[in-house]
C-alpha cells in the first residue's frame, strides 16, 4: 500500500543514488516457513510457458494474443477496481485472450499450493498480513526478471522505456543484489504522522518539528481529553513509520543503513537510543490512548477518526482505508517525524516514501510476457491517474496527478514530499528481513516497549540481539547496502 517520491528540481545522480541505497515496501507481513521451504523445492507439475506472440509495435513484448492470463491480486486497502479497470484494458487488446482475475487477503495461503505444484499464477499483487517473504523468493529463483518491462516502450511515449517513466529508485527497489530487478512496486506510499489539520487548529497549535514541542502539543491535547498519540498495537511494525526516518533525522541516514546490513551495534548508536527515549517518553507521561496495545491497524485508525487520538504513524492507504469513518472536515494531512533539536543531522521535513503494492511475476509463470504486459498497461498515465483517483494514492508512474483534484491527505502527501527533496529515507530491513522486521523488531521489541513491558536499553538489547541472530543464521540470504 504504497507511493516513491517528489523530484523537487533533485533528479540527478545524488537523488537517485541516494534512493538506491535504501528502500521499503508498503506493508509487510508475516512469512510462514512452510511456505518458503516450499517454495525452495516445489518442482511439481504444472504446465509449460506459452509460445510467444509476434512482436509488433502495439506489441512490443511479444504477448500471445490468445493465451490465458492468470492474475491474483491482494484486496487490501486499495481495493480491487484498479485492477479490473486495467484488466478491461487488456482484455481489450487481446480480445482472445481470457484473464482469470482472484483478489484474495490470504496471497500465501491461497498460492502456496501453487508454488508447490509448479503451477503459479503469471502475475501476483504480493502484499497484505500473508505477504510472501520477497528476499526469500528472490534468494529461491523463485521470480522472473522484470527487465524486458523496463525496457518496453511506454504506452504513452513509445520514444521512452517504461523504465525512464517510473519515479525515482522504484526500479532500484526492486533489485535485491545486481542489476536484475525482480518486483514492480506499484504504489508509491507516503510514510508519517498522520492527523486532523482541524483537530490540531482545535489546540491553537502547528505540528511539533522539535522534540519538545511534540511534548507541548501532546500536554495540550490531553488537557482537552484527547489522547495525543495511538497506533496499531497489534501490529506495532507501523510505529517505524515515523520512528525510522526519525533516527535518520536525528543520526545521519548511514544509521539505517547499518541496521539494514545488519551490522554489529547498528541499534546502539547514540541517534536510535535517543528516539527510542523519546517515544517511550510519550508512554511514561500517558499520551497514548488507552488500551491502545491490544488495537489492530483498523481499530487505532477509527479511534482517530473519531477524534479519541491526535497523532497516528501510518502509511498513506489511511486515507482509502479509513474513509468510511472519516468525517468530511477531517481535513487530513501528513507530516514528516518531529526530530529532536537543532543538533539532529537531516533537517525536519526527512521522511520515509516508497514504492508499495509489490506485483511479481513467478519464474515459473506460463505467460510471463502477458503479465509484463499487463504492468506495462498499468504503468500508463490513463491507469496510473484511474489508480490515484479512485484510491486516493500516488503510484510509481511519475505524474498521474495533473488535471485530478487532489484529496486532502494526497495533497499533504505531495507537499510533504515537495518539502522532503533529498531527504527521502528508505529502510530496506522491510524486503529484505520480514520476520525479523516484523514480528521481532517491531512485535519483540517496539510493541512491547510502546506497552510499557521494556525500557528503551532493554528494547534495545533484545532488537539487537534479535538482529545479531538473523547476520548469523546461514538459512537466510543476505543483503547489504551497495
Amino acid at each position: 500500500m504504497g507511493s516513491t517520491s517528489a523530484r523537487n528540481g533533485h533528479d540527478g545522480v545524488g537523488r537517485r543514488d541516494l534512493i538506491k541505497r535504501s528502500a521499503a515496501i508498503g506493508l509487510i507481513s508475516v512469512p510462514a516457513m512452510s511456505f518458503l521451504s516450499a517454495c525452495a523445492s516445489g518442482d511439481g507439475g504444472g504446465g509449460e510457458q506459452v509460445d510467444k506472440g509476434e512482436k509488433t509495435k502495439d506489441n512490443p513484448l511479444a504477448v500471445n494474443e490468445s493465451a490465458p492470463l492468470d492474475f491474483v491480486l491482494f484486496d487490501g486497502g486499495f481495493g480491487t477496481q484498479y485492477a479490473e479497470d486495467a484488466i478491461k484494458v487488456y482484455e481489450g487488446k487481446f480480445p482472445k485472450a481470457k484473464v482469470k482475475f482472484q483478489p484474495t487477503q490470504k496471497i500465501q495461503s491461497t498460492l502456496q499450493p501453487r508454488f508447490n505444484g509448479g503451477n503459479p499464477p503469471d502475475l501476483i499483487d504480493n502484499s497484505g498480513a500473508e505477504q510472501m517473504d520477497m528476499g526469500v523468493l528472490v534468494g529461491k529463483d523463485q521470480l522472473a526478471d522484470l527487465t524486458p518491462l523496463l525496457d518496453a516502450p511506454s504506452v504513452d511515449d513509445p520514444s521512452k522505456k517504461v523504465r525512464d517513466t517510473l519515479r525515482p529508485g522504484i526500479v532500484e527497489m526492486g533489485q535485491f543484489d545486481g542489476e536484475k530487478v525482480w518486483i514492480m512496486y506499484y504504489a508509491y506510499t507516503v510514510y508519517g504522522v498522520w492527523y486532523s489539520r482541524k483537530a490540531l487548529e482545535s489546540l491553537d497549535a502547528e505540528y511539533p518539528e522539535t522534540w519538545d514541542d511534540m511534548l507541548k502539543v501532546c500536554a495540550k491535547a490531553k488537557k482537552k481529553g484527547i489522547a495525543p498519540w495511538t497506533y496499531a498495537g497489534k501490529h506495532p511494525y507501523y510505529i517505524p513509520f515515523s520512528l525510522y526516518p526519525m533516527i535518520a533525522k536525528v543520526g545521519g541516514r548511514e544509521v539505517l543503513d547499518a541496521i539494514d546490513n545488519l551490522e554489529p551495534n547498528a541499534w546502539k548508536h547514540p541517534a536510535v537510543k535517543a528516539c527510542f527515549e523519546a517515544y517511550y517518553e510519550l508512554y511514561k507521561k500517558g499520551y497514548i490512548l488507552k488500551g491502545t496495545p491490544g488495537l489492530d491497524h483498523i481499530q487505532s485508525q477509527t479511534a482517530w477518526t473519531q477524534g479519541k487520538a491526535l497523532f497516528l504513524p501510518n502509511g498513506s492507504w489511511v486515507e482509502n482505508e479509513s474513509a468510511k469513518t472519516m468525517p468530511k472536515d477531517f481535513d487530513l494531512a501528513v507530516s514528516a517525524p518531529s526530530g529532536l533539536d537543532s543538533s539532529d543531522k537531516l533537517p525536519f521535513g526527512t521522511m520515509w516514501a516508497s514504492g508499495g503494492e509489490p506485483f511479481i511475476v513467478p519464474s515459473k509463470a506460463k505467460n510471463p510476457d502477458g503479465a509484463m504486459e499487463q504492468l506495462r498497461i498499468m504503468l500508463s498515465e490513463d491507469s496510473s491517474k484511474n489508480f490515484t483517483k479512485s484510491v486516493k494514492s500516488l503510484t510509481a508512474f511519475d505524474g498521474g496527478t495533473d488535471g485530478i483534484a487532489l484529496t486532502p491527505g494526497l495533497k499533504s502527501a505531495v507537499a510533504a514530499l515537495e518539502k522532503a527533496g533529498e531527504n527521502i529515507v528508505n529502510p530496506r530491513i522491510q524486503d529484505w528481513y520480514v520476520a525479523l522486521q516484523k514480528e521481532k523488531i517491531g512485535v519483540g521489541g517496539l510493541g512491547e516497549m510502546m506497552a510499557g513491558r521494556l525500557t528503551p536499553a532493554e528494547a534495545i538489547k533484545k532488537i539487537q540481539g534479535y538482529a545479531d541472530e538473523a547476520a548469523k543464521d546461514d538459512s537466510i540470504k543476505h543483503y547489504k547496502h551497495q
